[in-house]
């Protein structure tokens, strides 16, 4: 017999059965915490401004530990803009009506081609479409020299805009610029992947550097509503979904640091055009590996591993610590997270001016990013005092120099694909991708013991860091090469001649040890390779040319 105890422990089961099977079956699990936010309506958070407050500054919210809408992004009934001043955000066509003429459109080239060529004389004007601030102006692989702008429209949806193939002097706009909608800010050029003057132009929804995807630019252009494809939500209440969209931090790939880090590497790769956010989260996991409460024997604390002597030393450039008080919680302190990372981006930011400035007086040689790291670890006097990379202790040698290396070939990891411009792999064949991604280099100098899974460094690459930089970034960055090419024959396996695919790695010059040349096939016997000049009147680089006659090849994706 069942009691009545017994039955009703049963009809209460089966009622939180079926609740639990409504959960599961009306209420889909949301893994990204951006997955559903609204991107409507004004948003609140706590963050104080990119770098932290300016002394005095501080409002009292944020002494206090109270939220503070002080940093709140505007509201929609407000006219979303990420430029100075207020208006309706208005678009407008990137070149004069008369001036152009499409010469290739989106979806072209096997649907590789994701923007639309405007084919026009060389120096013709480039205009913003709409109003916005400038996350990336200069070169970029492929592109020769690009322009990215971010802009929100009137639904609170942010997209880019990207505006290729200028020539150097054809970019006239910087990193944090904020621009209008018809303010001019290049010239049309024909530098990079091109074939004559023309301006190859993109509209990303979501953000060319944070998560988006491009869009045909013409309906756009001509009054088609922003589409929601997923990237960075600017009217988010969440830091994360933004993405650092907005500012140059947006290079950061996403979940490649904890959580709450995250938006403190964007924004300490916000501060300044020589220090990126990927590089300083490589940094990050070389000095502490994002562990807290770390001290070094020499003394060095926190996640940024700073001496308290250099966390107190002033920033020539604003006579305030390399470490503020940046997250607004009343204390300047290396244990922070936020003060530790923006004063890391900080101090990085000051060595490389003063690295660029040591340069242009010829008092020091090779890479600004390489030196940058080497006096972050050495020291500054003896980036000077070498005349470039450290050489004079041991510990130069046994420490310095790996520690840099170790910094160059880990940021690649952390940097969002296509970021700076180059290749972002496509759907197709894992060796089709290696081969688009080497056409971005095409042109690069060459340069003994140049490049690698990072891209060109030095100015150029030689043979294996063309080999590195194409396969890492036809991987998504999962696969990084050795740094010769008698480490990369190691790699894969290989295939006979007759079997020859784009994209396998073709190896030649073998002696004893192994392969000294090392490039891409292209198909039809021909390679892609970087090599020295004939002479010294040629310079070299990455060109195609005829695959040699002992030539063997391995497969690697």
């Amino acid at each position: 017999m069942v009691s009545a105890r017994g039955v009703l422990w049963t009809a209460l089961g089966a009622v939180v059965g079926l609740i639990a099977l409504v959960l599961v079956v009306v209420l889909p699990a949301v893994e990204d915490p951006c997955e559903d936010a609204t991107v409507l309506g004004p948003s609140q958070t706590a963050l104080p401004p990119l770098g932290g407050y300016a002394p005095g500054d501080r409002p009292a919210a944020a002494a206090s530990g109270e939220p503070t809408a002080s940093h709140s992004n505007p509201s929609v009934t407000g006219t979303p803009s990420l430029a100075a001043g207020v208006g309706p955000i208005r678009r407008t066509l990137p070149m004069a009506v008369g001036t152009f003429a499409i010469s290739d459109v989106f979806g072209s080239r096997n649907g590789g081609h994701r923007g639309v060529d405007m084919a026009a004389t060389d120096g013709t004007p480039i205009f913003s479409v709409a109003d916005g601030r400038v996350v990336a102006a200069g070169p970029a692989s492929g592109f020769g020299n690009w322009i990215v702008v971010d802009s929100v429209d009137v639904n609170g949806r942010s997209y880019s805009a990207v505006y290729g193939h200028m020539w150097d002097h054809g970019v006239l706009v910087r990193v944090g610029q904020s621009v209008r909608a018809g303010q001019q800010i290049g010239a049309v050029g024909s530098a990079g992947e091109s074939s004559g003057p023309h301006l190859h132009f993109e509209i990303v929804p979501g953000g060319r550097f944070t998560g988006g995807r491009q869009i045909d630019p013409l309906p756009w252009l001509d009054g088609a509503p922003t589409p929601d494809l997923g990237g960075a939500q600017w009217y988010s209440s969440d830091p994360r979904c933004q993405r650092g969209f907005g500012s140059a931090g947006g290079a950061l790939a996403a979940g490649k640091v904890p959580p709450e880090l995250e938006i403190w590497y964007r924004r300490a790769g916000s501060l300044c055009p020589q220090i990126t956010s990927s590089l300083l989260a490589a940094q990050g996991r070389q000095e502490s590996g994002f562990r807290r409460g770390a001290t070094s024997p020499a003394g060095a604390q926190g996640l940024a591993q700073f001496l308290p002597g250099t966390a107190a030393a002033i920033d020539p450039d604003d006579g305030r610590p390399y470490v503020i008080d940046a997250d607004g919680n009343g204390v300047a302190s290396v244990w922070d997270d936020g003060d530790a990372i923006i004063g890391q981006g900080r101090y990085m930011c000051a060595i490389a001016r003063k690295v660029t400035q040591w340069m242009a007086e010829g008092r020091v040689q090779g890479d600004v990013t390489a030196l940058t790291l080497a006096a972050y670890n050495a020291g500054e006097g003896a980036v000077l005092a070498s005349g470039g990379m450290p050489n004079q202790y041991a510990a130069h040698y046994s420490e310095t120099r790996p520690y840099v290396a170790n910094i160059l070939a880990m940021e690649p990891q952390y940097r969002a694909p296509g970021s700076t411009g180059r290749f972002s792999p496509q759907e197709g064949s894992a060796g089709a991708q290696i081969l688009e991604a080497a056409h971005d280099w095409l042109g690069t100098p060459y340069v003994w013991g140049g490049g690698g899974p990072q891209g060109p460094s030095g100015g150029g690459m030689d043979g294996p860091g063309l080999t590195a930089a194409a396969v890492f970034a036809a991987s998504s960055g999962a696969v990084s090469l050795p740094r010769t090419a008698e480490q990369q024959w190691e790699a894969g396996y290989e295939v006979p001649m007759s079997k020859a695919q784009p994209g396998d790695l073709v190896f030649s010059s073998f002696g004893p040890r192994g392969p000294a040349q090392v490039g891409i096939y292209a198909g039809d016997g021909r390679m892609i390779q970087s090599v020295p000049g004939a002479d010294a009147r040629s310079g070299g680089g990455v060109s195609e040319v005829a695959v040699p006659g002992d030539a063997r090849l391995r497969r690697v994706l």
